[in-house]
């Protein structure tokens, strides 16, 4: 399997070389140049694989150049009950007959992003000892990515790691988990600005070839594909947790910000899954919603991106939303190029032209969530199931409700348990002890290490030369 560019000029390339690389050098994102399909048969087969056969399954089929062992060792270190709770992993919990919820955040930070983070740690490992070599990584986070990536990447060798959060713009248990650790390869930097100006930073450290080149860059963002490939795995669980047979369809509500764990679910419907609708769920940052209704797709600028109580999703640049507009745009890497750098400068596009293959060929409906949505959904569920839920997967979950339609069984993707945000479920369903994991407990009260910068993107290159020896000629 070969990996390409969706802007079309970079020559393909092996998934232990896009695995380190972040942003292709062409500006573009990096992808296989087909999707693996799987049949009915297949599907079969994987039905009853335990968590990691089922991910070694589905993994070989895209990391074709990592030994057949070795990928087995990196899957059998990252999936244990030690690490996620159970050997389920992924637990699927039943709301109703036709609502499920599939339990994501059983990680040692207490979001679904510690199934992508987790794997992605071992395999950097992995690869960087195999190849000699180290790597820088970038990242920016709106709340759950930087503390999944630095837990996961932690101590381990080679590695560095720079993570860039908006100052002031997290909850208290997000920026405890990320600013507490004292590994010497962990630094924070907090931006005085959004998510979107954190992410964009990223992208203009990764797009100077000399400085990546000199600090070997990589990043964990939602933008690696390892993370994508990884997440492609629970769907496929969840699927096979909540149906009898290959027959039946079943859809999936996301909450989304980034793009990043609803294209998994986009590229497991593409294999071959069984999905029948992909609800994009936004909070008030409408970006995506707007899109998958109209067909417009209009970022917007720091000052109207709204902080909201479902932080992690205060996003108006959705960075993985590229993967999906080279396959609608039938890989036309010329244009998406083109769409793709004018949105870097503030520009929007409008592709209503094509929006029925959004919907009808790709199967994809969006809704948004406000805060009394999601305070209305926490107080119902915990009212009526005893189901307490975080803001984020309130969102996706109010969403879904609205949209279901007949016959339609559905099931909402969790973010984050919600001991993470405390005073959003306090307002919602009133004081209440919410239980949290005996690891984080006096998590809040111990020392922080964090430098709060302004948005400059020379400011954090500054802290990446302080911290890293470059790699010169």
């Amino acid at each position: 399997m070969k990996y390409i560019s969706t802007r079309g000029q970079t020559a393909p390339m092996d998934f232990s070389d896009v695995l380190l690389m972040g942003l292709a050098p062409d500006g573009g994102l990096m992808l296989p140049e087909h999707y693996p399909t799987v049949d009915n048969e297949v599907l079969k087969e994987w039905r009853h694989l335990s968590y990691p056969e089922l991910a070694l399954a589905i993994m070989q089929r895209f990391a074709t150049d990592i030994p057949h062992a070795d990928l087995k060792d990196i899957i059998d270190r990252t999936y244990t009950a030690d690490v996620f709770g159970s050997d389920d992993i992924v637990p699927v919990r039943k709301l109703e007959d036709d609502l499920y919820i599939l339990g994501l955040s059983n990680g040692p930070t207490l979001a679904f992003k510690d199934v992508a983070m987790q794997f992605l740690g071992n395999a950097f490992e992995y690869v960087l000892k195999r190849q000699g070599a180290r790597i820088t990584i970038i990242g920016a986070t709106s709340g759950d990515t930087g503390s999944a990536a630095e837990y996961a990447l932690r101590g381990k060798e080679n590695i560095e790691v720079f993570m860039l959060s908006p100052h002031g713009k997290m909850s208290d248990f997000q920026r405890a988990q990320m600013y507490s650790l004292t590994d010497d390869n962990i630094h924070n930097i907090a931006i005085d600005g959004m998510f979107d100006d954190c992410q964009d930073i990223v992208k203009a450290l990764q797009q100077d070839a000399e400085f990546k080149a000199a600090y070997n860059l990589g990043t964990v963002n939602s933008i690696n594909w390892g993370r994508i490939l990884a997440q492609i795995v629970y769907y496929f669980k969840a699927y096979f947790a909540v149906t009898n047979s290959n027959d039946e369809r079943v859809s999936f509500s996301v909450p989304s910000g980034n793009f990043g764990n609803i294209c998994a679910g986009h590229i497991a419907r593409e294999m071959g899954l069984p999905i029948g609708r992909l609800i994009v769920a936004t909070n008030e940052n409408d970006v995506l919603n707007d899109f998958f209704n109209q067909g417009a797709y209009q970022p917007r600028t720091t000052d109207k991106t709204y902080v909201t109580s479902s932080p992690s999703m205060d996003i108006s640049k959705a960075s993985n939303f590229e993967r999906f507009v080279y396959l609608l745009l039938e890989k036309d890497s010329a244009r998406v190029h083109e769409l793709f750098e004018g949105v870097k400068s503030g520009q929007g596009f409008d592709l209503s032209d094509v929006l029925e293959a959004v919907n009808t060929r790709y199967g994809f409906a969006a809704g948004k969530s406000t805060h009394a949505d999601r305070l209305q959904t926490i107080k119902s569920l915990y009212e009526t199931y005893s189901e307490l839920v975080d803001p984020h997967t309130a969102d996706g979950i109010k969403v879904a409700k609205e949209l279901q339609q007949n016959g339609e069984v559905i099931i909402c993707a969790e973010t984050a348990l919600p001991v993470k945000f405390a005073d959003t479920i306090i307002e919602a369903v009133g004081q209440i002890d919410i239980e949290r994991p005996a690891h984080t407990e006096g998590l809040e009260e111990l020392p922080q290490h964090v430098i709060v910068l302004d948005n400059k993107a020379e400011l954090v290159a500054k802290q990446i030369r302080q911290h890293v020896t470059a790699n010169l000629p």
